[in-house]
């Protein structure tokens, strides 16, 4: 990825940047988190049945160009161009999504992250797991809590590899497993294929979106809307339709997303799903 075209000149001021910063691990903590304020998680392609390709050119003309924002295959991909074109020595990895699993079976390698070395010391950078990314670097050194500046997590060894758990409401809640074995493109692909395209697929006709801010975070899923504060009870409520999810969408996380019948149906489709299941 490092000797792609990268452009430069439309990423680095959506971080907050006029040229490139140094290769530190200030620059890496403050790249993680404006990364996750500029650009929102979502699975607007997937919800649409739409092909998700991560090739460079198509996440900058989506990311960069277009006002979309993407999930983990797209935008931890496109920052591992990024932290790589700046000088990080960064390489790709790939985890086991166990966050609200209540079984032992394995789950598939469904979500990627990056690993980053800093002065002989390694550190997970993720700005792509959603309602619980964490907004800042942590060391895989280092099992006490690491804060960030959202909520504390922890990297722990667990079952013969590493785990990432975050704090929530004082308990430690389980996030993904992984090891440090780096992926090649072909295996980013056949995974995000997975993701994309198999019924099994958490993502696969599903809406999921979320984006952070100052002490704060905001999801939807479906048509619930939630607002995360940090020290403050959290707020939720339900949209009531196809319009005011789209509203939200612009609005609330800044994605700019086209006013068509396709779209608009396939949320309304997703909305009554919901709600169907909710009256089982």
């Amino acid at each position: 990825m490092s000797g792609s075209p990268l452009d430069l000149d439309a990423y680095l001021p959506r971080l907050g940047f006029a040229a490139p910063p140094p290769p530190t691990l200030q620059t890496l903590r403050a790249l993680q988190q404006r990364h996750t304020e500029a650009f929102p998680f979502e699975t607007i392609a997937t919800l649409l049945g739409a092909p998700v390709p991560i090739d460079l050119p198509a996440l900058q003309r989506k990311l960069l160009h277009e006002g979309r924002g993407g999930y983990c295959f797209e935008l931890n991909s496109l920052f591992l161009a990024l932290l790589q074109r700046l000088g990080f020595q960064a390489r790709a990895l790939t985890a086991r999504v166990v966050m609200g699993r209540s079984d032992d079976a394995p789950p598939a390698r469904s979500h990627m992250l990056v690993e980053v070395v800093l002065d002989e010391a390694a550190h997970l950078v993720d700005v792509g797991f959603g309602g619980m990314v964490p907004t800042g670097p942590l060391r895989l050194d280092d099992p006490r809590p690491q804060r960030t500046p959202h909520e504390d997590y922890r990297v722990v060894e667990r079952d013969g590899g590493l785990a990432v758990d975050a704090r929530v409401l004082d308990a430690w809640r389980p996030l993904y497993v992984f090891d440090r074995q780096a992926q090649a493109p072909i295996d980013l692909e056949v995974a995000n294929w997975y993701v994309s395209t198999h019924p099994a697929s958490a993502f696969a006709g599903q809406l999921r979106v979320a984006r952070t801010g100052p002490g704060e975070r905001r999801t939807l899923q479906g048509g619930r809307l939630s607002h995360h504060r940090l020290g403050q009870p959290s707020t939720s409520r339900l949209l009531p339709d196809a319009d005011a999810v789209i509203a939200a969408l612009r609005d609330v996380f800044g994605l700019r997303v086209p006013d068509d019948a396709a779209l608009r149906d396939a949320i309304g489709a997703r909305l009554a799903a919901d709600a169907a299941a909710e009256a089982a």
